[in-house]
């Protein structure tokens, strides 16, 4: 009797994506739940740390988009932070 093991299928499903595209979604996650905190600042510095980790995650294998998407980040974040009042 042939047992049913949905490895394959989810092993078929990931396949076609990397790390990158598992930080990105992480990353508009996370942004979508800071929002609700109404903090600058909070989103700033989520900001800087997903910037960061988009340059780190171009040596695990990902295109080297994400760096430069990282590097956006991490100029624009301190722009956002310096300018948040709370």
């Amino acid at each position: 009797m042939i047992e049913f093991v949905p490895l394959p299928l989810v092993d078929d499903f990931l396949v076609n994506y990397h790390v990158g595209h598992a930080v990105l979604a992480l990353f508009v996650l996370s942004i979508l739940g800071a929002i609700p905190l109404g903090s600058r600042k909070v989103l700033a510095i989520n900001t800087v740390l997903f910037g960061v980790l988009f340059m780190l995650v171009v040596s695990m294998g990902a295109p080297s988009t994400y760096a430069f998407l990282g590097l956006a980040l991490v100029v624009v974040a301190p722009l956002l932070y310096t300018t948040a009042s709370k």
